[in-house]
């Protein structure tokens, strides 16, 4: 099948893999949740070949992941495993780091808020917690872009649109996450890392 291609991805990629180096454990195996196109895994994998970058998404999604890992994938980017966040049972952990880019804002709250509740449980203790993307904060918007990109969502599904930075926060440290860093990034986006108590 042809690949699948995100112009976002190929744009975000740098400045996240930067964040990344500092961010994540020199070794170990990290979980990432919703790997959409499977870009970010081929790229950030072939960067951190001492990390085990296992992806995960719906099974929709798989064909297109399978099709870059096919072409690009080192050894240590591993296939997709199927993973609902709703889903009772996830990928066997412990994870040292559980990543995750653009989802909070397509999927429904209740599910960014479950996605938060099975990270803190699948990660080991003292594990990272990094979500990259855009965030309101104290319920404004931070850029004309995002306000716009919002309203493009809601368009597509009511349940769609940018998070409030506080209540994920919120969520995050309901389940046993400290919040580490708010890096700002490029585009209007955010990269925030937690780590489990």
């Amino acid at each position: 099948m042809t690949k699948p291609f995100s112009a976002a991805c190929e744009r975000n990629r740098e400045p996240i893999l930067a964040e990344l180096r500092r961010i994540l454990p020199p070794s170990g195996r990290v979980l990432e949740i919703g790997s959409g196109t499977g870009q970010h895994a081929v790229y950030f994998g072939a960067a951190l070949p001492a990390l085990t970058w296992q992806t995960s998404d719906l099974p929709s999604n798989h064909p297109g992941i399978h099709a870059w890992l096919a072409e690009e994938a080192p050894s240590n980017v591993l296939p997709p495993l199927e993973l609902d966040v709703r889903a009772a049972q996830w990928p066997a952990g412990p994870w040292d780091a559980v990543f995750t880019a653009n989802t909070c804002h397509i999927m429904a709250w209740e599910e960014v808020e479950t996605m938060l509740m099975g990270a803190a449980r699948a990660l080991r203790t003292g594990g990272t917690l990094c979500v990259y993307g855009p965030f309101n904060y104290e319920g404004r918007f931070t850029s004309e872009s995002n306000a716009l990109f919002d309203m493009s969502l809601k368009a597509q599904g009511e349940h769609m649109g940018l998070r409030n930075f506080e209540d994920v926060n919120r969520v995050a440290q309901q389940n046993g996450l400290v919040l580490l860093e708010d890096c700002a990034m490029p585009a209007n986006n955010r990269l925030l890392v937690w780590q489990k108590s």
